[in-house]
Parts: structure tokens; sequence; C-alpha cells
């Protein structure tokens, strides 16, 4: 079958069909919006190239014009797409480029239509491609893949465009845009073909890897905090651990909510959580940078340190103890204070496991609990203090 403009065309539709159609099975497995829009914008594609095929029949108006126009529009989407997925907020001016379409329609329908046509358009696309492609530039380690991918081809997708803008400018170039006739024409029907096939498989990818990412994350957060879980403080633990050394003693900190039990039967559950939310916040607020926090369940809390000393176990302690006490003593008239026990260990040789030190933690707690509660008990396993 020769690669003839309608043959061309007839394929393109096909593509951004089959892409649209993908891509809103997806979007209906995980509603993210991204995917819905770049689904609509491969179908605007599809309806365009559709549209495009009427040229043969003396429909230019729709032929061109229209299908132009729709060519515009589904590149407007993606560029929305790609804002949704990165989360930026387009400025209203680009709202602007569908006013600029209708006035090619003041054009005389003479020779210089096409070029003026060809030229607009270009513009039009290679201007939201290389918008898309910016929006998607590396941010960290945040970008997938695919995302990396989608934002190349765009990049690349966008400056094929310019160059067909600088042609149109050209003096001498033949373009004919009701008989697709004209090299450039015919380079650019291949050039759309190739351009949908890598867009969608970057586009899905894109998504794929985030869904990924969100499922990993939520498998290893507690859900009503937001902090890591059990299963994932014991995954990132070990490093921690094993670095530990007289030089740099690690600690551990178990925290249990004195007379939690209160709230929940005075105030509700959601009164209980949301004093939970407010504790995880408090350590966030006063949690180094080197230390990792988990919710063990229930109202329990641990953190664990590097490069700890005592001095720092019992000030990052009172940063959590007072203000929490003055927080609860405020919201919630109890009969018996809502406060904070702490149980720490400090030590300068890597534990057998994170079990063991947490049940070493465990009994520290209760010690502190046993003495009054609101109150530290640290027990310093170093070497130094035992000398």
């Amino acid at each position: 079958m020769a690669l003839d403009p309608l043959t061309l065309l007839t394929l393109t539709i096909a593509l951004a069909a089959a892409a649209a159609l993908y891509l809103a099975i997806e979007w209906r497995s995980v509603r993210e919006s991204s995917l819905l829009l770049w689904s609509a914008g491969f179908a605007t594609i599809a309806i365009g190239s559709s549209l495009a095929l009427l040229r043969s029949i003396g429909l230019l108006l729709i032929g061109i014009w229209f299908a132009n126009g729709l060519l515009v529009v589904a590149h407007w989407l993606f560029l929305l797409g790609v804002a949704r997925f990165t989360q930026v907020r387009l400025s209203r001016s680009w709202y602007l480029i569908f006013a600029i379409w209708p006035v090619l329609l003041l054009i005389p329908n003479e020779p210089s239509w096409s070029r003026v046509m060809l030229l607009v358009n270009s513009l039009l696309v290679a201007l939201l491609a290389l918008k898309a492609s910016c929006l998607l530039r590396p941010h960290g380690k945040s970008l997938s893949v695919g995302a990396v991918q989608l934002r190349y081809v765009l990049l690349i997708h966008g400056v094929f465009y310019l160059i067909k803008a600088l042609i149109a400018v050209l003096p001498g170039e033949f373009i004919d845009l009701a008989a697709f006739r004209g090299e450039i024409i015919q380079i650019s029907l291949v050039e759309g073909a190739m351009a949908i096939m890598l867009i969608a498989l970057s586009m899905t990818g894109t998504e794929r890897y985030r869904r990924e990412k969100q499922i990993a994350r939520l498998a290893a957060r507690d859900p009503l905090t937001a902090l890591y879980n059990r299963r994932a403080l014991e995954m990132r633990a070990p490093p921690l651990l094993n670095g530990v050394s007289a030089e740099r003693p690690g600690a551990l900190l178990l925290i249990d909510i004195d007379n939690f039990k209160l709230i929940n039967d005075l105030f509700g559950h959601t009164a209980g959580d949301r004093l939970l939310i407010s504790l995880s916040e408090m350590i966030r607020a006063v949690l180094p940078k080197d230390a990792l926090v988990a919710r063990l369940g229930g109202d329990e809390f641990v953190i664990l340190l590097s490069n700890a000393s005592s001095e720092r176990i019992e000030a990052l302690a009172s940063a959590l103890r007072e203000p929490f006490y003055l927080a609860t003593s405020q919201t919630f008239a109890t009969p018996q204070a809502v406060t904070l026990s702490i149980g720490a260990e400090l030590f300068d040789r890597p534990p057998a496991s994170l079990s063991q030190l947490i049940e070493l933690g465990d009994a520290a707690l209760y010690a502190s609990k046993r003495g009054g509660r609101n109150s530290l008990r640290l027990v310093d396993r170093t070497t130094a203090n035992q000398l």
C-alpha cells in the first residue's frame, strides 16, 4: 500500500482513535484527570484527521480550516493534561490561542492562504508542544522514564513544527493544503503518525509510573497520619542502625499518649484521630533530618535517631511533651491530664534487630508510665556510661 496522503491520514485516524480509547480505559481505572485530557486530545486528532479527508471532495472550509483548528485544540488538551500531571496552573493567556484561529477566515482565498494557514497552525502547535515539554523539565528525581520520554518527544515534536513554520515563509517553497501537495506537507503527515504513537506510549508510561509510586507510598504510610508504618520502618531502619558506633550513638524513642482513651470516650473517635494527627505534625516539626519516625499503631509512635546523645534526646522529648500537654489541656477538658510518656534507649552498638530494640524501648516506656506519666525514661546503654 502506497503511503499517499489519504492513506497516512487513515492511519493517523486509526492510531489516534486507539490511543484515545486506551487512555480512556486507563482513566476509568484510576480517575486521573490528565489521562482524560490526553484521551480527549487524541480523540480530537482522530476527528480532525477524519475531517481532513473531506478536502478530496472539495469541502475545504471543513477539511482545512476546521481540521487544522482541531489539531491546535488537541495540542492544547495535551498541554492542559501535562499541567494537571505536573500540578502547574496555566495562566489565562494560554486560553487566548482560541481567539487567534478564527482570524484566518478573514484571509482571502488565494495562493498565499495555504502558506499563512500553515505558518499560523505550525506556530501554535509548536508553542503548545514546547510549553508542555518545559512543564516536564526534571524536578530532582521526580520524573519517571515515561515522563522524560514524553518531555523529549514533545520537544522534538514542537521543534519540527517550528521548522514547518520557517519553511512556510521561505520564498519559492510550494505549499497546497487543499491537495496535500508540497514536500513539507508530505513529511508532516508521516511525522504526525509517528508522533501519535510515541506520545501515546510516553503518556501511558508516565501515568502508570505515578500510579505505582502512589500505591507504593500508600503501602508504606499510615493512612491517618501519613507517617511511616511499622513495615516501612523495618525496611528503612537497617542503614541507620548499622551505622551506629561509639562515635555516632543511636537512639530510639517510644512515645505513647497518656489517657488517650478518655479522648475517644468523652469526645469521640474523630477527636482522637485529630489528636493523633496533631501529634504527628508536632513530631515532624521537631524531627531532625537524619531521623526516622513511624506510627506503630494506636497511639504509639517511634523515633529513630543517629548521632544521638542524652542531651539531644531530652531536648527532643521536652519539645514534644510540653507543647502537647499545653494543646490538649486547652482543647479537651478531661478528668486526668492527656500527656506523653516517652521511653528512650541510647546505644552505641547495632542492635540484633529493630524488634529487639522496640522491646527495650517498651520497657523504658512503661517505666515512664509507672513513674507518674508525662515524663521521659532514658536508658543509656553506651559504653561510656558503663565505664
